[in-house]
Formats: C-alpha cells, sequence, structure tokens
C-alpha cells in the first residue's frame, strides 16, 4: 500500500512513518522542515521525502493520486503559536485542509485527518465523548483559534463525506514521547523536561490542579493506523487516548523524581507567560470506548514507563 503523511516530518508523523514502513508499506512524506526526526529512515527506498506544502497543489495532486490512503497532519500546533502569530494557525490548518480534501476528493482517495482534544474547548461535562458539545471562550481570545481550525477542518471532512469522500477524523489527547517538540517550546512535557535537566525551577501554570490525560506515542500511533485501515471507521471520529487523569503538579514532580533532578516547583500566573490571550481549561478526559470498540486498540503504556523513554530520548538528543 501507498500512504501519503503530510506533515510526516514531524513528531507524530515520524512515528506514523514508522509504523507503516515496518508493515512492508510505501511512504510518502510531504512536509515543510527538518529530516530530523526520520533521519533513521532516510535511506529507506520505501521512503520518499518531498520538501513542500500542502499549498502547492501541483506537488500535492501529484502524491495524492499515487498514494492509497492520506493522513493529514500538516498544521501549526502548539500554545506559543496560537497566541503569538493566530494568523498563520488559521491560515495553515483551514486553507491547507482544504486543499488536501479538495484533491483526495477528485481522486478518490481516503483521507485521515489529524485533529485535537482542544475541539472541545472548555466544556465542563467530563469525560468528552466524540458528540459533545464544544464550548469556547470570546473569538478575541487568540487561545480558541486552533480550536475553531481543527473544527473548522472536522465539518470540511464531514461536508466531503456526505458527497463520498472516506474520511475518518483523530482527536489527539495530549500525546508525548521520544521525538516531541524542541525541549523548552511546544508541549507542557518540554517545556518541564528542559527546565529539570537543568535543574531549573519547574514553572507550573497556577497552582498546578487543572488535569490532562497523557498518551504514548505508540499507543496514539497504533489507533491511528487502525483508523485508516478499519472500513469500519469510515465516516467516524475518534478520540484517541488514555482516560487516566494527571495534574499538572503531578506530572512536573514525576517529571522531577525520573529525571534525578534538583529542581524545585514554582507556580506561576497564567498572565506572566502568556499574557491575555491565553485561557487555560481545568479538565481535559476522553471517553475512549469508541476506540476500543471500533479500533480495538486500548492505550496501556503508564505514565512512568512513557516519561522515562521520553527522557531518555531527549538526554540523547544532539539539541539538548
Amino acid at each position: 500500500m501507498k500512504v501519503l503523511i503530510t506533515g510526516g516530518g514531524g513528531f507524530l508523523g515520524s512515528h506514523l512513518t514508522d509504523a507503516f514502513l515496518e508493515r512492508g508499506d510505501e511512504v510518502f512524506i510531504l512536509e515543510t522542515g527538518m529530516t530530523l526526526k526520520v533521519k533513521h529512515r532516510i535511506s529507506d527506498p520505501r521512503l520518499h521525502f518531498v520538501r513542500d506544502s500542502v499549498f502547492n497543489e501541483t506537488i500535492l495532486e501529484g502524491l495524492i493520486a499515487r498514494a492509497d490512503l492520506v493522513y493529514h497532519l500538516a498544521a501549526v500546533v502548539g500554545v506559543e503559536h496560537y497566541v503569538g502569530d493566530p494568523y498563520q494557525v488559521l491560515n495553515v490548518n483551514v486553507n491547507g485542509t482544504q486543499n488536501v480534501l479538495k484533491l483526495a476528493f477528485k481522486h478518490g482517495k481516503r483521507v485521515v485527518f489529524s485533529s485535537t482534544s482542544e475541539v472541545y474547548g472548555r466544556n465542563p461535562k467530563i469525560p468528552w465523548g466524540e458528540d459533545d458539545d464544544r464550548v469556547l471562550g470570546s473569538t478575541r481570545i487568540d487561545r480558541w483559534c486552533y480550536s475553531t481550525s481543527k473544527a473548522i477542518g472536522e465539518h470540511f471532512c464531514f461536508a466531503y463525506a456526505k458527497m463520498g469522500l472516506k474520511t475518518t477524523v483523530v482527536r489527539y489527547f495530549n500525546v508525548y514521547g521520544p521525538r516531541l517538540d524542541a525541549i523548552d517550546v511546544g508541549r507542557v512535557i518540554t517545556i518541564f523536561l528542559g527546565q529539570a535537566l537543568r535543574n531549573e525551577p519547574v514553572t507550573v501554570i497556577g497552582d498546578g490542579s487543572q488535569t490532562r490525560c497523557f498518551t504514548y506515542v505508540a499507543d496514539a500511533i497504533e489507533a491511528t493506523v487502525e483508523a485508516g485501515l478499519r472500513e469500519e471507521a469510515v465516516g467516524e471520529v475518534f478520540n484517541i487516548g488514555t482516560d487516566r487523569e494527571h495534574t499538572i503538579r503531578d506530572l512536573a514532580e514525576r517529571l522531577i523524581r525520573l529525571a534525578g533532578s534538583k529542581s524545585a516547583i514554582r507556580c506561576v500566573p497564567q498572565h506572566e507567560v502568556y499574557g491575555p490571550s491565553y485561557e487555560d481549561i481545568p479538565r481535559r478526559v476522553p471517553n475512549v470506548d469508541k476506540m476500543r470498540r471500533i479500533l480495538g486498540v486500548t492505550a496501556r503504556t503508564p505514565l512512568d514507563e512513557g516519561l522515562a523513554r521520553t527522557i531518555a530520548y531527549f538526554r540523547q538528543a544532539p539539541h539538548f
């Protein structure tokens, strides 16, 4: 099988590339960035790395026409982006997704769209099921542009599905592991980890009582592969994650302990880190029954085990 992964050189994309190459499939990556996260695969004759973007419709159409299955992962993610450059978030995540879906529809190719738990916003009902309401703040708060951009992408998927395109939506819940964003940027784990490895104070926003469900990347990728292969997943949306809930303070304490760090925890006001254009979400917990029932996947990696693997990776990474 020939698989196209837009954003295949990123964190999730690189692990998805591994999974399909290990299955014996041929993988095409469309990626604007560096090859660092797939460099261990770059000599594989079944891997084709194309440095370009989803806005180059000529290149994109050629790749989609050759593929049997399309995973659309290319996006602008990260809190620092949605509060710092909301235009880029909206442009790439909305207009880039339209390009992929338009051309996949033209050539009749199945698409798996990478979405996010952010689409639920701050819905107080826990856990979140796939058909639960979206509850967001004011459009003046830049923090919500990412959630909105991904929700628009989902709407386009469902609109194309009504016209006959085979689509599946996967919503990720705090996926982490080796090859995560560069240390100190992006997600809470890499920010905390950079501080802990340097024995600096680990800066917890607020009192750290907000919770997340941290999903090890291997578990998320297993579900993602099944979302593209199982016929019963067509037309569906899936929460991808674990329902084991941890506070942010607990995460900080675990990272400090597992890293053997001398860091202390320092609580900081939210506005000092992100300014006025950010709102936090107190709890984020998925209902993952549908993932287990239809995709046949349960996220089983314990948090300490996954964090230990992640710490080991960053200790060896040349950029640390």
